[in-house]
């Protein structure tokens, strides 16, 4: 195992290799997660998701209209505030290179 002086020491004080740098233990396996599970049918599938989307707390009408203005209106509001500001900059650079 090649490491130079400052890993070596790392991995002393971690309990991982000897004075010589050898391995003192033997590398953790990972758990196995036990068998491979069957995959599911394209039809089971679609029925979990029909499930699912059942569960799902969908917002009414009015919900929906109110949360697209607030959005819009967001994004109005700052489309604004940069063009604003890339106008002023624009204006300031121009200015201040052309003598």
């Amino acid at each position: 195992m090649s490491m130079n002086r400052q890993q070596k020491r790392m991995l002393q004080r971690q309990g991982e290799v000897d004075a010589d740098g050898e391995p003192i233990r033997a590398r953790r396996k990972q758990p196995s997660s036990g068998p491979p599970q069957e995959r599911t049918g394209v039809f089971q599938f679609l029925r979990e998701v029909r499930n699912e989307l059942r569960k799902v707390a969908w917002p009414s009408r009015s919900e929906t209209v109110n949360y697209s203005i607030v959005v819009l209106v967001t994004i109005i509001v700052l489309g604004a505030m940069i063009y604003g500001l890339d106008w002023v900059f624009s204006v300031f650079i121009l200015d201040l290179f052309d003598n």
